[in-house]
């Protein structure tokens, strides 16, 4: 049985699978194949892209940062999710998919917009405003089943790739509050910054020293001139309305 299953690729989902796969819970991530995001023909309001970054791209490198952080990925998509226990949502959650085996999970994460009808049968409390339905949830993403969370647009969230990128951060950190994790702090400090004070290490934070700050960037740097290095081959995706020659 997974700690988590996060049901949707796209930013909240990517976002919050880093955090909670950091914090040591086995996360699965449930592609349905394209994040909206991929519509987008420049992304231009992400902070840290004076000049803007192709949509696709920064989604690529969101997947593979998840990757490194431990998450696990299958495409497919949910199409019901229920209690394995009635009596007992301790007991977890089953997902069926369409072509793939059940899945069982402790937390589901809906990160899946604007496709929530998988969730129907656990009545976490969805509001209809014209076609589309929004996850009914608290500041932290929690519905009214504990256990199923929402994230990014689907919980009502404005519809920008920075607020869906926070709001799913902020979910996972939920999850990973309401689990059995040992997590304090996701961050990565100088050694002594702790230590230095004669206190341990907290859980979830990191110290290292200058040697390996200095590999690390220079990792990240190389990482991301190879990402920059040549322009995608991808193209935006039309709205599927549009009729394409």
């Amino acid at each position: 049985m997974r700690d988590v299953c996060i049901v949707g690729g796209g930013t909240a989902g990517l976002a919050a699978s880093i955090f909670t796969a950091r914090a040591g819970l086995d996360t699965l991530v449930i592609d349905g194949g394209e994040s909206i995001l991929a519509r987008n023909a420049s992304l231009e309001n992400y902070p840290g892209f004076p000049d803007g970054v192709d949509a696709r791209r920064y989604l690529q490198l969101t997947r593979e940062q998840a990757r490194n952080a431990g998450a696990e990925f299958e495409l497919g998509r949910v199409t019901r999710a229920e209690p394995i226990d009635e009596d007992d949502l301790e007991a977890g959650f089953a997902l069926e998919t369409d072509g793939g085996e059940p899945l069982e999970t402790r937390r589901v994460i809906a990160a899946s917009w604007s496709d929530s009808d998988y969730l129907v049968p656990l009545d976490v409390g969805r509001i209809q405003r014209g076609s589309k339905h929004f996850v009914d949830t608290d500041d932290a993403g929690r519905t009214a089943v504990d256990g199923v969370y929402a994230a990014g647009r689907l919980a009502d969230e404005p519809h920008q790739a920075i607020v869906a990128a926070g709001h799913g951060a902020k979910v996972g950190l939920a999850v990973i509050h309401d689990s059995d994790a040992n997590f304090y702090h996701d961050w990565v400090v100088p050694e002594g910054y702790f230590t230095g004070r004669g206190r341990e290490v907290p859980p979830g934070c990191e110290e290292i020293d200058d040697d390996e700050r200095r590999a690390r960037d220079g990792q990240a740097r190389t990482r991301m001139l190879e990402a920059f290095a040549e322009p995608l081959d991808e193209v935006p995706t039309m709205h599927p309305s549009v009729e394409q020659d």
